[in-house]
């Protein structure tokens, strides 16, 4: 039998549990970024400033009404893109976060902003790079 309440509390550590996911997976690419992890615990540095690589002046558009959408749009395909993923995956990164952040962070994805070569795109194996 379910008390009064049981079902708020299944509901609340579920999205406990998906905010951790987010924050683990966050603090991933922001140390693939060469950022602190803990960046992820502040909103605007970790998106705009840190991943995104927007101004320090996007973080007022993110408080103007439906500009932030596009605001938020451009960021999210902005860090896929540094990131060496496409346009539907940014939009997965904004409308499935706690998914897509723990893809980018855990997986093997290679934070490259944009206008940099890669280390694939340069020739260099990073294993040879460890036994030098």
């Amino acid at each position: 039998m379910h008390g009064p309440g049981m079902t708020e509390m299944i509901v609340v550590v579920f999205q406990l549990s998906l905010l951790g996911l987010m924050v683990a997976g966050g603090w991933k690419m922001l140390e693939k970024a060469n950022q602190p992890g803990w960046g992820v615990l502040i909103p605007a540095y970790n998106l705009v400033l840190a991943l995104a690589g927007k101004p320090i002046w996007w973080i007022i558009l993110l408080f103007i009404p439906i500009v932030n959408f596009f605001v938020g749009v451009a960021v999210a395909v902005a860090i896929s893109r540094n990131f060496g993923k496409g346009f539907l995956f940014g939009l997965g990164l904004l409308f499935l976060p706690y998914i897509f952040c723990p893809i980018l962070g855990f997986g093997r994805a290679e934070y490259v902003p944009a206008g940099l070569p890669s280390m694939d795109q340069l020739g260099a194996d990073p294993r040879a790079a460890a036994i030098r």
